[in-house]
């Protein structure tokens, strides 16, 4: 059985769990210099380089992971967020992205068959890909609308180089994540198909969006149907929102999404929004009665948390659902897409 297969198989049981901020986790341990930089020689500061501390720091990322596992996830993500080499570039270890991702999916894959060897309940490592610091929709540049920092190709070779890593690595998904801009996620869904192709098999996409103002659009104008639509013959393991606000201002988002999306529908909210200091301070049991709530109502599939969230949020979410009957893939739309026909409008 391929891994979409059996993650499909596990939520058509029950509500699954992913996991959440590794950020803040690593913010907690006040490392220093010494810790992000090890002895990799690098010609600049590296702290704050959170990805490079699988090289460095193994155990403070295996730490984390090992802490959401035990807090109920049942899938982990890679902590390669910004292990890319545009955002490598920023750090002078743009020539370590191949490394970092190896070595941050050979974690969690550890890790994450230690906790089912356990138990024998199947554990899932996501390999995460962010959105980098560049945008194809839109110009930098106020005084030429047309200019474009990178190129579509450029990119989709960089989203390359990371997912093949992450899939050498263990990883069973890429995750391509916090999606301000649509553009930018083809690329990425481009880079998975061309490792498809080169490695003659299915590397499954989960697929998840990120708002930028409360009417439901991301940084290039798309409402979460069009976003859909925009994404949808990508075929992904799972479609979903991340980031962006608090669970109660994706509830009706959330919503949204859940009655069009043919597959399963995966949220992982902010700890609710930072407050003057920019810290995040939604204690775990309001977090998870927000999106319990969604779950009560048969809208999700798979729920976690974004910037701020802790295992203790996690693990508040794994005993508010538990029980709880997963959403339901709307039967009418699959049936449609079967026969060919077009169940969607395209929004503006």
């Amino acid at each position: 059985m391929s891994a979409r297969e059996k993650l499909q198989a596990e939520a058509a049981k029950r509500i699954l769990i992913f996991d959440g901020a590794f950020g803040t986790q690593i913010q907690n341990r006040r490392l220093s210099e010494e810790d992000f930089a090890g002895d990799l020689g690098l010609n600049a500061d590296q702290k704050g380089n959170n990805d490079i501390l699988a090289l460095t720091r193994p155990d403070v990322i295996a730490d984390v992971t090992r802490a959401y596992l035990e807090a109920g996830s049942d899938v982990v993500s890679t902590n390669t967020f910004s292990a890319n080499t545009i955002s490598q570039a920023d750090y002078a270890a743009e020539g370590l992205v191949r490394e970092i991702n190896l070595a941050s999916a050979r974690i969690a894959r550890e890790i994450a068959d230690e906790f089912a060897a356990k138990d024998g309940k199947p554990r899932f490592v996501a390999g995460a890909i962010g959105p980098t610091n560049k945008t194809l929709s839109l110009s930098p540049d106020v005084e030429d609308p047309g200019f474009r920092e990178i190129t579509f190709d450029y990119l989709t070779g960089v989203y390359l180089e990371q997912a093949e890593a992450l899939i050498e690595g263990g990883a069973d998904f890429i995750l391509i994540e916090t999606i301000f801009d649509t553009l930018n996620a083809k690329a990425g869904v481009m880079a998975v198909r061309q490792l498809s192709d080169k490695l003659g098999r299915d590397v499954p996409i989960m697929l998840s969006m990120t708002l930028t103002d409360l009417s439901g659009r991301n940084l290039s104008g798309h409402t979460v149907e069009a976003f859909w639509n925009a994404v949808r013959h990508a075929n992904p393991v799972t479609i979903g929102l991340n980031c962006s606000f608090g669970a109660d201002q994706l509830r009706p988002h959330v919503q949204h999404l859940s009655g069009i999306a043919d597959t399963l529908l995966m949220v992982y909210p902010n700890a609710g929004l930072p407050n003057e200091l920019g810290e995040y301070d939604e204690l775990p049991h309001t977090t998870a009665g927000l999106v319990g709530d969604w779950a009560d109502n048969g809208r999700v599939n798979i729920i976690g948390g974004c910037c701020g969230s802790t295992p203790d949020h996690i693990a508040a979410m794994a005993r508010r659902v538990q029980g709880l009957t997963p959403r339901a893939i709307p039967e009418k739309i699959t049936k449609m897409r079967l026969a060919g026909l077009e169940p969607f409008t395209i929004a503006a």
